[in-house]
């Protein structure tokens, strides 16, 4: 049961982060942030409830540690391009610039992540 409650958040925070683009098309006079605070409080959640388990499990293997802290700064890094890119900060005044940096963050993401896995699984 706890899984659902994480993919829930992990659902409302995408969930938070397609309102804050609704709410925030390009062009617009005005810029409303409070979209993107409550997918933080949503994506904060599950990094939360995995922090515990790890923290309270007996045994851990070296790679998990791993992918938790890239997957931690990976996640971190799609909320602040995020808020670069609604707040038009340098580089990011150019919407298309944003949506860019998602795409490869996406790809450099998951592909560190499958690769954690995958030396990982032949390491054990």
């Amino acid at each position: 049961m706890p899984l659902i409650g994480i993919a829930g958040a992990d659902v409302a925070m995408i969930l938070f982060g397609w309102l804050q683009e609704v709410m925030n098309p390009p062009g617009r006079a005005r810029t409303t942030m409070l979209p993107f605070w409550f997918g933080c409080v949503a994506g904060a959640a599950p990094g939360v409830a995995v922090t515990t388990n790890i923290v309270g499990a007996a045994e851990i293997p070296g790679f998990v540690y791993g992918i938790f802290g890239s997957l931690s700064v990976f996640f971190t890094s799609f909320a602040v391009n995020q808020w670069l890119q609604y707040r038009q900060v340098g580089a990011w005044r150019d919407y298309a610039y944003g949506e860019q940096a998602y795409l490869v963050l996406s790809l450099v993401a998951k592909s560190a992540l499958a690769w954690q896995v995958f030396a990982g699984s032949l390491a054990t």
